[in-house]
């Protein structure tokens, strides 16, 4: 019988060597024998199938096994023609906006769909965006724990550093075709407002970025940006002067000029038809990284997971994946604690409300009002999260964990001095989940979003964390 070393056998089965080196540790490949300090595989050794890890619920011991629940046809399905993923979603407006709202919608179903909108934007993606945006392996991050692979999708290469040009593209390009003459839109790390800005600049449109006086001192490199782009920054000054406040003052905006302005929503938030649009604009990111890990692996990954605020980024990764047999996790950001105002954990602490015209879970005071949310990450600090994110995880399909203040901190500086990348304090809070993995399971892969770069975030960070920085 002949044999093959690993690296043939890697090169055979279409993965890296690392990965068949587990499976052997595992004792999975039959008829491997380990000889003069070496492995040898039989040549005609099946490849093991992927096993997955267990103790989630959307697996073994999820109800999803016992009802017919169709996630091959779920974007067909979700949201309904009305905008409710189950019984979150929906849209509570005034009249006169309900109307504006609609007019979005009919574009949305016309002309987002038409063969000349799509082929615009895809073009826009690769020769302006400069997609596909790669998926990388963390070797010496995953060499530094030892045990799980680590993965990237590098949402911080797409043009502008983060995801949210995929969706404001997609926003603006719909907005000319309507023939509106200004985009407005909110902005809480800054990422989305220089994302429009730029679209606003690509297309020739007037635009009003709203930003809380909080997020402007926090993010001033992003601010700058904007500025310089052409985009005008309204500073939000009233409440907690956060992202849920920037929200608040760009819908008032767009009400007195809904005529012939676009609002822009950056997050998978806010009423029908903007949760759909979103996860539609944004879904390349999970369909370019499911395809591109295969590719370098040969399988797919052991778990998927993305940061969760509002949660564009992480619907956009986690779409592509919900009928597959992978692990998918969103990670909440913890802030300093449990308590109500210390954390934008939504998912784990809220509770079923109405918030900027749309139903979901909402983070309450004690009086049932929304509460102030708190995160390091602007981004994050959002009381409310997608209504699609409330509906996959009552139906158990995504798990949501959450991650600390100082456990992103740490994420933070370990990749940046491991492999030269400097994550979102944002995007930090998913690789810190992905660190956990690697501490605590004995094998595997983690693909994480990426969702954007941390050059908005260094001078805060390194105030914020001298002992990290040193």
């Amino acid at each position: 019988m002949k044999y093959l070393s690993v690296k043939e056998i890697a090169e055979k089965w279409g993965i890296n060597e690392r990965r068949v080196r587990v499976l052997l540790q595992e004792k999975r490949i039959e008829g491997a024998i380990y000889q003069d300090h070496k492995y040898l595989i039989p040549e005609n050794a099946s490849k093991p199938l992927d096993r997955r890890i267990k103790g989630q619920r959307c697996f073994e011991d999820s109800p999803l096994n016992t009802i017919d629940f169709d996630f091959k046809n779920y974007r067909k399905l979700y949201p309904s023609e009305d905008g409710y993923f189950g019984r979150y979603g929906g849209s509570f407006l005034p009249p006169n906006l309900q109307k504006a709202f609609d007019e979005i919608y009919a574009g949305y179903l016309t002309i987002a769909k038409s063969a000349k909108f799509i082929s615009e934007l895809r073009d826009i993606r690769k020769h302006y965006q400069g997609r596909p945006t790669p998926v990388y392996h963390c070797q010496n991050l995953s060499n530094y724990f030892g045990k799980v692979q680590i993965y990237l999708k590098r949402e911080d290469l797409n043009h502008g550093g983060a995801h949210k040009l995929n969706n404001a593209m997609g926003q603006a390009l719909l907005a000319k075709y309507l023939g509106k003459k200004k985009l407005i839109a909110e902005t809480g790390a800054g990422s989305h407002g220089s994302a429009v800005a730029m679209a606003a600049a690509y297309f020739g449109l007037e635009c009003d970025i709203y930003m809380g006086e909080v997020d402007i001192e926090k993010q001033a490199p992003n601010v700058a940006r904007i500025k310089v782009l052409g985009a005008n920054v309204i500073p939000v000054s009233f409440g907690s002067r956060t992202l849920k406040e920037a929200v608040d003052a760009a819908f008032e905006a767009y009400q007195k000029e809904y005529k012939t302005a676009f609002y822009c929503l950056g997050s998978a938030v806010g009423p029908h038809p903007y949760p759909l649009m979103v996860r539609d604009f944004q879904e390349i990111i999970g369909r370019e990284a499911k395809e591109q890990f295969v590719e370098m692996t040969g399988e797919l990954p052991d778990i998927v997971c993305a940061c969760v605020g509002g949660g564009s980024n992480a619907i956009g990764m986690f779409e592509a994946f919900l009928d597959e047999p992978v692990n998918i996790v969103g990670i909440e950001p913890m802030g300093k604690g449990k308590e109500i105002g210390n954390n934008a954990a939504t998912i784990s602490f809220g509770k079923e409300q109405i918030l900027h015209g749309f139903n979901s879970l909402v983070l309450q005071n004690e009086d049932g009002s929304p509460a102030t949310a708190y995160s390091i990450a602007s981004g994050l600090d959002y009381p409310g999260v997608g209504p699609e994110h409330a509906f996959l995880h009552e139906i158990g399909r995504v798990k949501y964990e959450t991650v600390t203040d100082d456990e992103a901190a740490e994420a933070f500086f370990l990749l940046s001095r491991l492999e030269g990348i400097i994550p979102a304090i944002e995007s930090a809070h998913a690789l810190a989940y992905a660190i956990k993995c690697a501490k605590n399971m004995k094998s595997g892969s983690v693909l994480v979003n990426l969702s954007g770069r941390g050059d908005k975030d260094m001078d805060f960070m390194i105030k914020k964390y001298p002992h990290m920085f040193k």
